[in-house]
């Protein structure tokens, strides 16, 4: 995961623009961390085992949780005490990777980062103290900081106010925690990876979007940057335009196993030619990365350009964090034909399409 340099992103008209990741104020937010003393509750746990909630801490918390946005800690403080109080008070079931010890805080919110497998770019860092995020400052510029005085505001932040609330973000939290059960089960497996997949009873489905989809489709454009070929952001109207033209081809992918839904983790979008098909946009969410689902979705889109007799071309626009895709790319026969601007042209190879891994079942429709 990449800490520094630059993201790309757009508007609503889809042209490229870059900006360093310094944390500034417009870039959403996926997770809040937060301080316990003095921030999360009024005084100090080791002085007083009864401390209180701030006023409006938990119906913050409350209603970040159901627009999807994450919520950990980083507190100087004892472990079983805090989550124990946290418990009382109704909030522990809220917070993800709480980094409760007696070390730096800005080495407990890269913890947490790389728990969640998300940007620092993407965290806001909540304390009273100036020191605490004067440290948080100094070692993670990218991580926005914020004065536990600014928590009456903290629901109307822009940076914490998506724009849709979908079925997946209500359910962020919810399936983070179940990938978490998949993890611990799956470093207590004694086999190889393959066969612990095969258990999982992973079904992958694929679909042209509909009208409800569109706006989890614009969340996955806005929040996936590891796995995202071209680094582009699309708004609702446009992938609406997409989803009802005769020239394009949206499609969504979701995932499920015994462990519960991941939600829709892919999108591919596809400008039908008459001899190319162009692949504009490929992205998948970063939690199924050890899922070994990557090719699925390539391979679906390769059968259905060699099934229409078109070529299949991609684009790739490289990002600080998306070589992945890349390599992706590489690996799944595309063979780089130009450069120009900054972009990359492949073309792939239709003529030996693998299939899908067995421990998958897929499902297409469409």
């Amino acid at each position: 995961m990449s800490e520094t340099g630059t993201t790309v992103k757009t508007g609503t008209t889809g042209k490229i623009d870059e900006t360093d990741e310094t944390g500034e104020a417009g870039k959403t937010v996926k997770c809040v961390v937060w301080d316990l003393d003095h921030t999360v509750w009024d005084g100090v746990l080791l002085e007083d085992g009864r401390v209180t909630l701030r006023p409006g801490v938990a119906d913050a918390i409350r209603t970040l949780d159901e627009r999807g946005i994450l919520h950990s800690i980083a507190s100087r403080n004892d472990h079983a005490a805090a989550m124990a109080r946290l418990e009382e008070l109704g909030l522990a079931e809220y917070f993800l990777h709480p980094q409760i010890n007696w070390g730096a805080k800005s080495a407990s919110v890269r913890s947490v980062a790389e728990a969640l497998n998300i940007g620092l770019d993407t965290i806001a860092f909540i304390d009273d103290q100036p020191f605490e995020r004067d440290e948080v400052s100094f070692a993670l510029p990218q991580v926005r900081c914020l004065d536990a005085a600014e928590l009456p505001g903290l629901t109307r932040l822009p940076e914490l106010m998506p724009r849709f609330a979908t079925d997946d973000s209500r359910r962020r939290r919810e399936m983070y925690r179940a990938d978490q059960v998949r993890k611990d089960a799956e470093e207590r497996f004694d086999g190889a990876q393959d066969e612990f997949l095969a258990r999982l009873g992973m079904r992958f489905e694929i679909a042209p979007a509909g009208e409800p989809d569109l706006q989890r489709a614009e969340e996955l454009t806005v929040r996936t940057n590891q796995l995202n070929t071209t680094g582009v952001t699309y708004s609702y109207e446009e992938l609406d335009a997409f989803r009802t033209s005769d020239r394009h081809l949206l499609l969504t992918a979701s995932l499920t196993d015994r462990y519960g839904p991941y939600g829709t983790i892919g999108l591919a979008l596809v400008e039908k030619g008459e001899e190319d098909w162009h692949l504009r946009l490929l992205l998948m969410s970063c939690r199924v990365m050890s899922r070994g689902v990557g090719t699925v979705l390539i391979n679906h889109v390769k059968r259905l350009a060699r099934d229409a007799g078109a070529r299949l071309i991609a684009d790739f626009v490289p990002t600080d964090r998306n070589r992945m895709m890349y390599v992706s790319f590489k690996f799944n026969g595309f063979e780089e034909i130009s450069r120009e601007d900054g972009r990359v042209r492949f073309a792939a190879d239709l003529s030996s399409i693998p299939p899908d891994p067995a421990y998958l079942d897929v499902r297409a429709a469409g």
